[in-house]
């Protein structure tokens, strides 16, 4: 994996989509035709990280709209589609977030020109690709300058040119204070049941030759208490206008051990993962995905017949634990609530 192997690339008539689940040892490209394709690929995490799948449902939208122009209600077909897309991950505000704006942008010509439509989207879907590239190079610059020599950061989670369109969030600003001559060096949980950390993050930190070590998702607080660890920085799927946020399962965990041995919580993320309309994370909605992801490892039942598991797949931390939050303005910090400038 390199920061130029993308998660996502769209050919002109079709989305291909990295297969997130075979890495990191076998490298396949999934084939979107149609808005159902993204869907799926959504739904069953083939691809995954609140920008990434913002992206793919702009692109899922383009394709909607090519399908909609041999229908007889093509805006209907359109709006459906977006509705379809909007419930394949409830949590992440990137994925509702694009699909609103694909149908502001091309709504206008959805019941007059289905043609001019499918264009429109297919169009806006690539500018989106851009802004969230330019958003997460500026946000990963804002991110190295909370790193100096001799840093020991621990990361949850993927938060890489895997899981956005090129760069990442968390991961873009270790990468790029190491690309500017910090000597750092990172501890990556393996984040259960996906193994996200142990199996993306670990191969990005391998590509990009920086130094590190995975450790099980229950070490964390081994490694804090023993002054293993100087500053911890975790990507966001949803940040509430308080700057109550929801991440990966674990995440809530981390800020609170960090808050306990005095260590500096971060996290990073675009201010497309902002969520105004919501006053705290209260209000975020919590995916439930099937138990099975925690019973079972790679397709084999690791749990005793009977058993059952609860498997909520984010948590929410609240803002009091947060040290800064940083976007691509910059780095907000205590008080939250004044987002036009940090």
């Amino acid at each position: 994996m390199s920061e130029e192997l993308r998660s996502l690339l769209w050919t002109g008539s079709s989305l291909r989509v990295l297969d997130q689940l075979r890495l990191p040892f076998e490298t396949e490209w999934i084939e979107c035709t149609s808005y159902r394709d993204v869907y799926l690929v959504i739904k069953n995490m083939n691809t995954r990280g609140a920008p990434a799948i913002g992206v793919a449902a702009a692109y899922g939208m383009a394709l909607a709209a090519r399908e909609a122009r041999t229908t007889p209600q093509p805006a209907q077909f359109v709006l459906d589609a977006g509705a379809y897309l909007k419930s394949a991950r409830p949590t992440a505000v990137n994925l509702a977030w694009a699909v609103d704006r694909s149908l502001a942008d091309g709504a206008p010509s959805l019941g007059k020109n289905p043609q001019a439509a499918a264009d429109e989207l297919a169009a806006f879907a690539d500018r989106l690709a851009q802004d969230d590239e330019d958003r997460n190079l500026a946000l990963s610059k804002y991110g190295a300058e909370l790193f100096q020599d001799g840093d020991t950061v621990m990361t949850i989670c993927n938060t890489g040119a895997l899981a956005t369109y090129r760069y990442g969030t968390a991961f873009g600003s270790i990468n790029e204070a190491f690309k500017q001559g910090r000597k750092i060096q990172v501890i990556a949980l393996e984040t259960r049941p996906y193994l996200q950390g142990a199996r993306l993050t670990a191969l990005e930190l391998v590509t990009a030759g920086i130094p590190f070590h995975l450790i099980t998702d229950g070490m964390a607080g081994f490694m804090m208490s023993h002054g293993m660890v100087t500053k911890v920085i975790v990507g966001a799927d949803r940040i509430a206008s308080n700057g109550d946020f929801a991440n990966k399962i674990g995440t809530y965990q981390l800020a609170v051990l960090a808050k306990y041995h005095g260590l500096p919580f971060y996290t990073a993320a675009p201010l497309s993962s902002f969520d105004f309309s919501i006053a705290s994370g209260a209000e975020i909605p919590i995916e439930q995905r099937d138990e099975n992801e925690v019973l079972s490892f790679a397709g084999q039942r690791v749990a005793a017949e009977g058993a059952h598991a609860f498997n909520p797949s984010f948590d929410v931390t609240p803002n009091e634990l947060l040290s800064g939050i940083v976007t691509e303005r910059g780095v907000f910090r205590h008080p939250f609530g004044n987002w036009e400038r940090p």
